[in-house]
């Protein structure tokens, strides 16, 4: 569309479930400018493309399909398939507030120095479905979960960078850093991530600002298959892993890595019996504890590996 001000952006791997809500909620946004939706298809094989075509008819929808699976290569499509300066990404099973793209776009329009921007995220929980008397506050946010409060807070802590399933991002900065890394992100049902987390990194080290803005508010869908124990203990082995890459990346592999992610390991032992008659924060420390081991195995690896290149 000409003069596009802002291109919202779902990337999409067999999610058909969910899907149509998605685009629905950002077809009908409440925006006063130009704004296209862009549907990232990575490489899926159930009805996502039907989906999708029963809504062609709306001039503001693109289609594009990515067959080399993983989320980071499908963010860089979208991108690329994109044509304005600020890029919105919403996830697939993710519903967006009427006024999401105008507080987010607002927000670049008035801070030139803005790279990132997300906002708050609430639960949208399966019908007749309560959250399970073992989930904590913070194995909440592995379920997408994210209130840094009413107030908007400008991010100077990487720990605390917006959710990807609510996550902007201006197109510059984007291109100078070469995309989202394709090494850390989400591919199939490898559960890695932390690529946000790098980005915001990346942002600050350049002296530019990222912000969780409240009022950008975006609802996510609980998939009944995340309410099992084994989903969490999943997703907590994966995020040991991506925290490992991600320093590896950034020049930190080698035998500290090691003797961290043992501190780390024997800590959430420690809390695990110092929680022992509180569920959710015992389970919460657990998974913790069970992250780490997927952390030094993934250490490990790397310096076997660095070990048979020498």
């Amino acid at each position: 569309m000409p003069n596009t001000q802002i291109s919202a952006i779902i990337c999409t791997h067999n999610r058909d479930t969910y899907l149509g809500a998605a685009i629905d909620s950002l077809l009908a946004q409440d925006f006063v400018g130009e704004f296209e939706v862009v549907v990232v298809d990575n490489g899926s094989s159930d009805r996502t493309r039907e989906v999708v075509e029963h809504r062609s008819h709306n001039p503001r929808l693109k289609y594009v399909f990515e067959p080399v699976i993983g989320l980071s290569v499908a963010r860089n499509t979208g991108a690329r398939v994109a044509s304005s300066e600020i890029l919105a990404y919403l996830d697939d099973d993710a519903e967006a507030n009427s006024h999401w793209l105008q507080v987010l776009y607002s927000a670049y329009q008035e801070n030139p120095k803005l790279a990132i921007a997300g906002g708050k995220v609430t639960l949208l929980w399966p019908e007749g479905t309560q959250p399970p008397r073992w989930l904590s506050t913070g194995l909440s946010a592995n379920l997408g979960a994210y209130d840094l409060g009413d107030a908007i807070v400008y991010i100077d802590n990487p720990g605390q960078t917006p959710r990807g399933l609510n996550y902007s991002i201006r197109r510059s900065f984007l291109e100078e850093i070469g995309g989202f890394d394709t090494h850390l992100g989400r591919v199939g049902t490898k559960l890695l991530s932390n690529e946000e987390l790098q980005m915001t990194e990346l942002a600050l080290q350049r002296g530019m600002q990222v912000a969780y803005l409240p009022n950008a508010l975006v609802a996510h869908n609980v998939a009944p298959e995340r309410l099992k124990r084994s989903w969490f203990f999943n997703r907590g082995w994966w995020q040991g892993i991506s925290e490992c890459y991600r320093e590896q990346l950034a020049g930190k592999a080698g035998l500290g890595q090691l003797q961290r992610g043992s501190e780390r390991f024997l800590r959430g032992l420690y809390k695990t019996l110092q929680y022992f008659h509180d569920p959710a924060e015992r389970f919460d420390k657990i998974v913790y504890a069970y992250g780490q081991i997927g952390y030094l195995n993934a250490a490990i690896q790397g310096l076997l590996g660095k070990t048979k290149k020498e």
